[in-house]
């Protein structure tokens, strides 16, 4: 479970980059997800051809492929996307989203289809669940600081500046398109990153790892924690999974369940959790 909170949580903070401080939605984020994911599996699939298992210097090699391919993929998705503002990107990024997921699904002699890639070993010291969960605590560690640089550096702040007044910031001289797709371009490594410690993790990846579902609940998450904090992605990552381990334990009814939930927090509290926390200390200050 910490594993999950962990990965999916650097997922949610990836989409935020997008979503809480470009100010735009993307419905197609698992994608770069899937591609990282997809990347590591496909490289440890070549180095295990047969039964040997992979080595610790593979394994690593593996890991380092998910980033630059799933930055890739976003460079040239986020080429046509930065053109569009509002439903239209967000249209436009589930489109992609869509088409990437179906070349996944259907080009049987590389990604294995709708199999998808199995048998997804790490080497014997990475199997202990615990040993992989301080490797990958440390991995999101280093990325979340990353992001946290990212977002209070000159660039976070003109991403703010394009989120509240995208024309006002353009009359600045700032090249908006440009800053919007390096933005895109970094939030896909970043989701690249995630997707590579995933395979590992569950053993296998799937071509839903690019649906539309699993972007949702990059969105489920930053809008449950709060998508106008850092840390809100992270910590709907953690209410959103445990939540799931311990529904799941009682009922089948988890979409109904979280339908209700993010309904009530959209409604009620549109800060999220952490939106609920902030103004309830502010009272008591008060």
């Amino acid at each position: 479970v910490g594993n999950e909170i962990l990965i999916l949580g650097l997922f949610a903070m990836s989409f935020n980059l997008i979503y809480g401080y470009m100010g735009q939605i993307s419905f197609g984020h698992a994608a770069f997800f899937g591609l990282g994911a997809y990347a590591t599996a496909i490289l440890f699939r070549e180095f295990t051809a047969g039964t040997r298992e992979i080595s610790t210097g593979e394994f690593f090699l593996s890991l380092l492929a998910g980033p630059p391919v799933a930055a890739l993929g976003a460079l040239v998705v986020g080429f046509f996307c930065v053109r569009l503002t509002g439903i239209y990107f967000a249209i436009l990024t589930l489109a992609f989203g869509e088409l990437l997921f179906y070349m996944v699904f259907s080009w049987y002699s590389f990604t294995g289809g709708d199999d998808g890639i199995q048998r997804l070993l790490p080497p014997p010291f990475f199997r202990d669940a615990t040993t992989y969960y301080y490797f990958t605590l440390t991995v999101v560690a280093v990325a979340v600081v990353f992001l946290w640089r990212i977002t209070k550096s000159p660039f976070g702040y003109t991403l703010r500046a394009m989120r509240d007044n995208q024309q006002r910031t353009g009359f600045l001289g700032i090249n908006v398109r440009l800053y919007m797709l390096i933005n895109f371009s970094l939030a896909g490594a970043i989701a690249g990153i995630a997707g590579a410690l995933w395979g590992p993790f569950t053993r296998s990846v799937g071509p839903l790892l690019l649906g539309w579902q699993e972007s949702g609940i990059a969105v489920f998450m930053a809008v449950l924690g709060g998508s106008g904090f850092f840390a809100g992605p992270m910590v709907g990552s953690i209410v959103y999974t445990f939540l799931q381990a311990f529904v799941t334990g009682f009922t089948v009814y988890w979409p109904l369940t979280i339908g209700i939930i993010i309904a009530i927090i959209v409604l009620f509290s549109p800060g999220g959790l952490l939106g609920l926390l902030d103004r309830q200390i502010r009272k008591v200050r008060n």
